[in-house]
């Protein structure tokens, strides 16, 4: 099987190949700095004793689990570490379409795009279903989609690219629904830390053997590259996970599992608190712009993503590479995220120069 490329890759090929001075607003890499008592464990480690440098247990350091289970209210047997969020919804995914319930996948649209690449590189089918205009869950669409065939629902809350936080009745009613097909739920919740509502709930408080939860701390913690994710299973479908995160990776980082499990003990809420505040200003000032140069836009109640529709300029590749050309801002084409949303623009805000991207904005489209 072939698989095709993700178009991230490509646009921020093209940015990074561009003659003139670009605005990444592609990625979402955090700008800030991680918390202080993660560098301080990254030092300490270095003059730790050899066996601090072998392996550490396949499904992840014990005390990490601990401190998550304790944080989450659940059975430290329940918590799988892995390399990212994305292997946690790998992992998801495959126990989903491997318990011989169906070979579908409902995915809401816009989706983030390595859901429906993971399915078909899994042997799924992947099948798209609106959400409502604010991207919110439409259950009655999900009903209407849903049957024996379906193996998997794949939730993000909150979201990429919507930034729409998910009511957790509605989270709870597809659960439920889930469970009179046999199929599981994955709730990804990697921008948990990044709320702007106060009223995002997990779906880990929701009791059910269908309901598998994932997250993880590049986001929060601005370490994308130390690849700390996890996963929260019901019992039944942890040890298969297991199995298959020990095949496919042996194991997790020990040194960025160490240091994620003290900054975990060490840092202040004001930390979180103070990210979220600043995505607040830039979010503030970013659609202030737009506002300026007439675009349409979803202003996100959750994680640091905007998306805009500027009139006679669909969010096409071909205009992406256009704005990067002419306009020196790099975003991303809205049909990579299914076809909800496809003449629209993906950006992150994750850019200290998200204010000058927004005045570049403003200068192009007035």
């Amino acid at each position: 099987m072939e698989y095709e490329e993700p178009q991230f890759f490509h646009v921020m090929q093209y940015a990074g190949a561009a003659d003139g001075d670009v605005i990444d607003m592609v990625s979402g890499n955090p700008d800030w700095e991680p918390p202080a008592a993660l560098r301080d464990a990254l030092h300490e480690y270095a003059d730790l004793d050899p066996d601090a440098f072998q392996y550490p247990p396949s499904d992840g350091l014990r005390e990490l689990r601990e401190a998550i289970a304790e944080r989450r209210n659940v059975g430290v047997g329940e918590v799988i570490i892995t390399n990212g969020t994305g292997e946690a919804n790998y992992l998801a995914m495959a126990r989903a379409l491997d318990r011989d319930a169906g070979d579908e996948a409902i995915l809401l649209d816009p989706v983030y795009p390595y859901y429906p690449g993971k399915v078909q590189m899994l042997g799924g089918t992947p099948t798209l279903v609106r959400t409502e205009r604010d991207g919110s869950i439409d259950l009655a669409a999900i009903r209407e989609a849903i049957s024996d065939e379906t193996a998997l629902i794949a939730l993000n809350t909150p979201n990429n690219p919507t930034g729409a936080v998910y009511d957790h009745d509605a989270v709870a009613e597809v659960v439920a629904l889930a469970e009179d097909h046999d199929a599981l739920v994955l709730v990804d919740e990697v921008y948990d830390h990044f709320d702007h509502t106060g009223e995002f709930e997990s779906a880990v408080t929701i009791d059910s053997a269908h309901r598998i939860v994932t997250s993880g701390f590049s986001k929060s913690m601005a370490i994308t590259g130390l690849r700390v994710g996890y996963a929260i299973m019901p019992p039944q479908h942890a040890d298969s996970a297991r199995t298959r995160h020990m095949l496919v990776n042996v194991a997790g980082a020990r040194p960025s599992q160490y240091a994620v499990y003290h900054a975990l003990q060490e840092t202040d809420p004001d930390y979180y608190a103070e990210s979220r505040e600043l995505l607040r200003t830039r979010i503030d000032e970013f659609t202030a712009a737009l506002d300026e140069a007439g675009a349409e836009y979803t202003r996100p109640d959750g994680s640091f993503y905007v998306l805009a529709r500027f009139d006679g300029f669909p969010g096409t590749m071909t205009n992406v590479k256009k704005l990067i050309d002419e306009a020196g801002v790099a975003g991303m084409p809205g049909d990579t995220f299914g076809t909800a949303r496809s003449d629209w623009l993906r950006f992150a805000l994750v850019t200290p120069r998200a204010t000058e991207a927004a005045e570049r904005l403003v200068d192009y489209f007035s």
